[in-house]
């Protein structure tokens, strides 16, 4: 399986609380953060739930 990585790019300020839960339960806290994960659907999921406070790569 492939790695991706993932960064917050954008303030989690002004979105709603299951966007600040998803992006808790990705391990970010704040801007600039980045952490890496095994790619699973489920993790596609939360990815396109923030798509617009992060940036997805390969790592």
């Amino acid at each position: 399986m492939s790695k991706l990585l993932i960064k917050q790019v954008r303030s989690a300020n002004g979105t709603d609380a299951p966007q600040r839960a998803t992006l808790e339960s990705l391990g970010l806290k704040r801007i600039g953060q980045q952490v890496e994960y095994e790619d699973t659907p489920q993790l596609r999921g939360m990815i396109y739930r923030v798509a617009h406070l992060i940036e997805v790569g390969e790592a």
